[in-house]
C-alpha cells in the first residue's frame, strides 16, 4: 500500500478537516446525490469525505506482427498497474480519514495532450464510516472496502444480506490481426463473418473477465455485482484494443438477512417528466 508520502501536503491538511470522532467541527465532503447520502445515512453510515487517487504513467511501446492476434502484455500490464496505483492511493486517503469503505468509485482515464503516451488514471470515491463503530465491514487485510456502487445500490445490498468486499478488475491489451488483400477482396459485396476479427475481440474480452474472476476469486468473495465492461484504444493504433473488466466482489454479511426475509420490490411511478 502506498505511504503517506504518495499523498500531497494540500491532501493531507484537507483530510486533517473532515468531520470525524475526533473532529466533530470538522465537515464531509462527498458526490452523493441526495437520495445516496440519505440512504447511505439510512444503512448506518457516515459520509466522511471524498477520496481521490492520481497516477500519470508513461506506457510503453510493444511490436506485433501485421497479421498477428495477440495480446500486447506490456501494454496490459501498465494499464492495470496505473490503475492500481490510483486505487491504492485512494484507499490509503480513506484510511487516513478512518473511513471503513469507500462507495461510488468511479476510475477514469485520461490521455495528455503533452505526449500521447501518457495517461492519467484517477480514482474518486466517497469514505464512510459506520455510525456504530461497527468493525465487520472492512475490506481484505483490515484495510477500507472499495466499491463502484451507488449509495441506493449499497443500502439494497445491505438490505439482502452482504456486503462490498472490494473492486476487482481485469485489464488485456490486444493486437487485431489485418485482413490479407485477398480475404478483403472475397468479401466484398457479400453477408460474411469476419472470423478472425470475432475470435479477435473474443478472446480478449474473455482474458480480462477471468482476470477480474481471478481477483475476486484471491479475495474470496462469493460474487462479483455491477460488473463492466469497457473498452478503448486511447491513441494506440487502429487495431489495438483494450478491455477493461471491472465490478464489485461481495461477501454474505455474517448472521445477515435470508433471502425469505428480502423484502419484495416495489413498483414506483416516476413523476418527472
Amino acid at each position: 500500500m502506498p505511504e503517506l508520502t504518495d499523498i500531497p501536503q494540500h491532501a493531507l491538511a484537507r483530510l486533517a478537516g473532515l468531520r470525524s470522532q475526533g473532529h466533530p467541527d470538522g465537515v464531509f465532503t462527498s458526490d452523493f446525490s441526495v437520495n445516496e447520502f440519505l440512504l447511505v445515512r439510512k444503512a448506518g453510515f457516515e459520509p466522511v469525505g471524498l477520496c481521490v487517487g492520481s497516477c500519470i504513467y508513461h506506457v510503453g511501446f510493444q511490436m506485433a506482427g501485421w497479421g498477428s492476434s495477440v495480446e500486447l502484455d506490456v501494454l496490459s500490464t501498465a494499464m492495470y498497474e496505473a490503475r492500481a496505483l490510483a486505487m491504492e492511493r485512494m484507499r490509503a486517503e480513506a484510511q487516513q480519514m478512518g473511513a471503513d469503505g469507500i462507495v461510488g468509485v468511479r476510475l477514469t482515464v485520461k490521455r495528455l495532450e503533452w505526449d500521447s503516451k501518457v495517461l492519467e488514471f484517477v480514482a474518486i470515491g466517497t469514505g464512510i464510516v459506520h455510525a456504530k463503530g461497527h468493525q465487520g465491514f472492512k475490506g481484505p487485510n483490515g484495510q477500507p472496502f472499495t466499491s463502484a456502487l451507488s449509495g441506493q445500490d449499497f443500502w439494497t445490498l445491505l438490505q439482502a444480506g452482504y456486503r462490498p468486499l472490494e473492486m476487482v478488475m481485469g485489464s488485456c491489451v490486444y493486437h487485431v490481426a489485418r485482413r490479407g488483400p485477398f480475404a478483403s477482396l472475397g468479401s466484398i459485396g457479400r453477408n460474411v463473418e469476419l472470423t478472425n476479427f470475432s475470435i479477435a475481440l473474443y478472446e480478449a474480452r474473455e482474458l480480462a473477465m477471468e482476470r477480474m474472476q481471478l481477483e475476486a476469486t484471491k479475495a474470496s468473495a462469493e460474487g462479483v455485482v455491477g460488473a463492466d465492461l469497457h473498452e478503448g484504444s486511447h491513441g494506440w493504433s487502429t487495431h489495438v484494443i483494450e478491455f477493461f473488466a471491472i465490478g464489485t466482489a461481495v461477501v454474505p454479511i455474517e448472521g445477515g438477512s435470508h433471502p425469505d426475509q428480502i423484502p419484495d420490490p416495489k413498483l414506483v411511478l416516476s413523476v418527472n417528466s
